[in-house]
């Protein structure tokens, strides 16, 4: 089969597109030809050259690197994914690859796996589905079928019970606004709503989540900044004031990734670092799905909750290419 024409060309990268809170540095000018045949020589052999291979796909932005995949493939007739699949292993492994999946077959993948657990990671579904926009989340559910076969509603519905199965079917299900207009007296209503709900501590009540389900995320805002100014306190705080439970913690998950997604993912990999063993799969999940959208500023939040750089943290706790590899999605090399 021909190379498309448009594999040939050079990449040339755009840096008045870059957004400025993302942490990658993407190559300026590459060619997906010569990286793919870079590539190949770094998996030839006894060995693989995997700082060969860091410093070429860390440096690569999402059109790059599925350029690259396409490249691969059409010359040597092997996926690309199956390739480093084969010749990475552990945790470097695991994040190179989840690196170069499409991000909506990487955020279903995510998700799927998280339903797989004896016990379903529900803080992960909640993660992916409130931090991504309408259009990633439709994306994401495409993927999803196509991936497994099922819905993404589905499976999360056979997967779960109860309260936490109507939040999140309600919260995976939804299409919403993704503009910046919003209601004041909307959200004064709404924020008396949610009031009420707290003080008769009726948290399964179909307002909350049908609140939190359907409206933009900045209504959402607007009406946790209302609630705060009418009552003196954060919505959270007014949940966490209950009886704690799965649930509840599922719900002050799902608003706090809505209200402030940064400092929650900066809280995410906070947690994840402070393991004894840091628990990879959170800390290069974050990185990696974030590294070309605001990283930066999940790694100012990081630093201010912690007063160390992330850099430092990520250091102290990873090693070898999987240290060197999340490094660089940080933008250190």
């Amino acid at each position: 089969m021909e190379m498309s024409t448009f594999v040939y060309k050079s990449w040339h990268y755009n840096d008045n597109k870059q957004d400025q809170m993302a942490t990658l540095i993407a190559a300026k000018d590459s060619s997906s030809i010569e990286d793919a045949e870079t590539i190949k020589k770094a998996c030839k052999g006894f060995g693989t050259d995997e700082t060969a291979l860091i410093s070429i796909l860390a440096h690569r932005n999402v059109a790059q690197r599925k350029l690259v995949r396409l490249a691969y493939e059409e010359i040597y007739h092997e996926d690309l994914i199956k390739q480093l699949k084969s010749e990475l292993s552990g945790s470097f492994g695991r994040a190179m690859c989840n690196w170069m999946i499409d991000p909506a077959e990487r955020d279903a993948a995510f998700i799927n796996e998280a339903l797989k657990k004896a016990t379903p990671d529900y803080k992960v579904i909640i993660e992916i589905a409130c931090t991504t926009t309408s259009e990633e989340l439709l994306a994401l559910k495409r993927s999803y079928q196509f991936l497994f076969k099922h819905c993404l509603e589905e499976d999360v519905a056979s997967k779960t019970i109860g309260d936490i199965r109507r939040l999140l079917v309600a919260v995976i299900s939804t299409y919403r606004y993704d503009g910046d207009d919003i209601d004041e007296s909307m959200a004064h209503l709404e924020a008396n709503i949610l009031h009420q709900v707290i003080e008769n501590m009726a948290f399964n009540d179909d307002e909350i989540i049908r609140i939190l389900s359907t409206r933009s995320k900045k209504q959402l805002c607007a009406t946790f900044s209302t609630f705060r100014n009418i009552y003196g306190t954060t919505i959270t705080k007014g949940l966490l004031a209950s009886p704690n439970d799965e649930y509840m913690t599922v719900l002050c998950s799902a608003i706090r990734c809505i209200k402030n997604p940064q400092r929650y993912l900066a809280k995410v990999i906070s947690h994840s670092l402070d393991e004894v063993v840091a628990e990879e799969h959170a800390l290069s999940r974050v990185i990696i799905t974030r590294a070309e959208k605001d990283l930066n500023e999940i790694k100012d939040l990081y630093f201010k909750r912690n007063s160390v750089t992330l850099d430092n943290s990520l250091a102290k706790k990873t090693s070898g290419n999987y240290m060197t590899f999340l490094l660089t999605l940080l933008g250190n090399n």
